[in-house]
C-alpha cells in the first residue's frame, strides 16, 4: 500500500469513527458511551498484575517475597534493568494490537496510553528520555506510522522526561518477526541493526531510557536497542510494552 493510499485509508477510519456509533473495539457491539471495550470484552483481557519478576516483568506464581526474581534473571542478568507489560499477548489482547497497528485503528491510542502509564509507574517516572523502537524506513513508508511512537509520545506528552522520537535509527532493514522461532527472531535482529543518531548522542550519555514498544515475544529487539544505547554511553535502560508474551499464553504476532 503507498503512503498516500495508507494516509486517506486511516482518514476514511476517522472519519467513520465519527460519524458511526461508537463499538467495541474487539466485538463490534455498539456503546453507550465513548470509544473503548464492552463489558464482556474487558472482562477477556489479561492484564499483568503482581507478582512479577523485578527485572523482566513476567508474571510470577504467587510468590512470598516482596521483590520476586525469576529464575533466568537470577542465572543471568538481562542487558534491560526492568521490564514491564500491560497485557498477557493472548488472542484477545492481540486483536486489539494488530487493529491498532496493521488497520490505523488510532481510536485505540488513548486506551493503550492509559495502560502503559500504569504499566510503567515509577519506570516513566525515573526516565530522562523516553524511547520508542525505531522501524527501518521502508517499513514505515508502507505503515505511514510507527506505533511506538504513538505511544511513547502518548505516555510522555510533556517536558518531562523527554520524548525523543528519533534517538535510535534502524539503518538496516530485517525480515519480520511474524514467523520466525523464538532462535530466529534472536539472530534476526540484533545491535547491528540499529544506531544513535549522530545529533543525540550527547543526550544518552548518561541518561536513564525508558524504551517503548508495542508487544514482547523474544525480547531480541528490546536487547539490540538497549546494547545500543549503552555503548553510547547511556546510565541504563528500562523498557515498558503494551504487551508480552508469556509461556502459557503464546499467541501468533
Amino acid at each position: 500500500m503507498s503512503l498516500l493510499a495508507t494516509t486517506a485509508a486511516r482518514l476514511t477510519t476517522a472519519v467513520v469513527d465519527l460519524v458511526l456509533p461508537h463499538k467495541c473495539a474487539v466485538c463490534g457491539t455498539v456503546l453507550g458511551h465513548e470509544r473503548g471495550l464492552c463489558a464482556g470484552c474487558w472482562s477477556e483481557l489479561r492484564f499483568v498484575v503482581p507478582p512479577v519478576c523485578r527485572s523482566c516483568g513476567v508474571p510470577l506464581p504467587g510468590a512470598g517475597v516482596a521483590s520476586p526474581i525469576c529464575g533466568l534473571c537470577a542465572a543471568e542478568a538481562p542487558v534491560i534493568q526492568r521490564t514491564r507489560a500491560a497485557l498477557v499477548y493472548d488472542g484477545h489482547s492481540r486483536r486489539l494490537i494488530v487493529g491498532f497497528k496493521h488497520y490505523g485503528r488510532l481510536s485505540l491510542r488513548p486506551l493503550f496510553v492509559g495502560w502503559l502509564q500504569r504499566a510503567a509507574g515509577e519506570l516513566l517516572d525515573e526516565a530522562d528520555l523516553v524511547v520508542p523502537v525505531p522501524l527501518h524506513r521502508w517499513r514505515l513508508l508502507h505503515r505511514g506510522f510507527n506505533q511506538a511512537v504513538l505511544l511513547a509520545h502518548g505516555i510522555a506528552p510533556g517536558p518531562e522526561p523527554r520524548f525523543v522520537p528519533d534517538v535510535l535509527v534502524r539503518h538496516r532493514p530485517t525480515v519480520s518477526q511474524q514467523s520466525l522461532s523464538r532462535r530466529e527472531r534472536r539472530t534476526n535482529v540484533t545491535a547491528a541493526a540499529f544506531r544513535v543518531a549522530p545529533a543525540w548522542r550527547s543526550a544518552v550519555v548518561g541518561s536513564r531510557v525508558l524504551l517503548v514498544d508495542d508487544v514482547l515475544t523474544t525480547g531480541a529487539t528490546l536487547d539490540a536497542c538497549a546494547r545500543v544505547l549503552l555503548a553510547a554511553g547511556a546510565g541504563a535502560v528500562d523498557a515498558v510494552c503494551l504487551a508480552r508474551v508469556t509461556e502459557s499464553h503464546k499467541a501468533p504476532i
